[in-house]
């Protein structure tokens, strides 16, 4: 009987929360929803994170084993290794053991770029959103071809013959992975934005903020 009741209770504890204000809410506005998945929680990061902690988190491996390499540049294999362990963390697909979280950075800013799209795309987004969700789009997809650039350099290391060879390939990782949160200034005017082909996760950060912000999220 008492087994009984447990259930009897629990059902009626998923109901009761299944109809609070807080579920209704974010059940009507499937624009904060994928705001979330980019800002806090996404089922399929390592700890349910969001994409962008978890992007931020993969690119922090990237620039500290980036660096690493850098500081080996007689040592043909410690270079590669360190290589092999900035591509664990920019895409984990290619190289599946390292220090990395095992979701990349690549899979996570192009989630952003879906999310955002997402929240932009449902219906009652906001001027605001509209106009945020195209910064963060524009610095993520960004970001994406970056990663593209570092996963190119990385093959190019492996295939390096020589530590002068694959020194000078390893300092071009290095700057690599730092634009990945610092971004670029590609145009050369001093600035760097979240605009297309200079903006970083950095610029991803400050949008999402701004937007959270005027959604009243924060």
């Amino acid at each position: 009987m008492r087994a009984i009741l447990s259930i009897s209770g629990s059902a009626a504890l998923a109901a009761a929360l299944a109809f609070s204000p807080s579920h209704i809410a974010a059940q009507a506005n499937p624009v904060h929803t994928h705001i979330g998945h980019v800002r806090t929680a996404f089922a399929q990061t390592p700890g349910e994170e969001g994409l962008l902690p978890t992007a931020l988190a993969e690119a922090q491996v990237a620039i500290q084993h980036a660096g690493l390499a850098a500081s080996s540049p007689s040592n043909l294999d410690a270079m590669k290794l360190h290589t092999t362990h900035v591509v664990n963390a920019v895409d984990p697909s290619r190289v599946a053991q390292g220090p990395g979280r095992g979701f990349g950075v690549k899979r996570a800013a192009e989630g952003i770029v879906q999310h955002i799209g997402f929240a932009a795309g449902a219906e009652g987004a906001s001027q605001n959103v509209a106009t945020h969700s195209a910064h963060i789009t524009a610095a993520a997809q960004t970001v994406v071809g970056r990663a593209d650039e570092i996963l190119a350099l990385a093959d190019r290391i492996a295939a390096a013959g020589t530590a002068a060879e694959a020194a000078a390939l390893v300092q071009e990782l290095q700057t690599a992975a730092g634009q990945l949160v610092a971004g670029e200034d590609a145009n050369g005017d001093g600035r760097i934005t979240w605009e297309a082909g200079e903006g970083g996760l950095q610029h991803v950060e400050q949008h999402v903020g701004l937007l959270a912000t005027g959604e009243g999220l924060d």
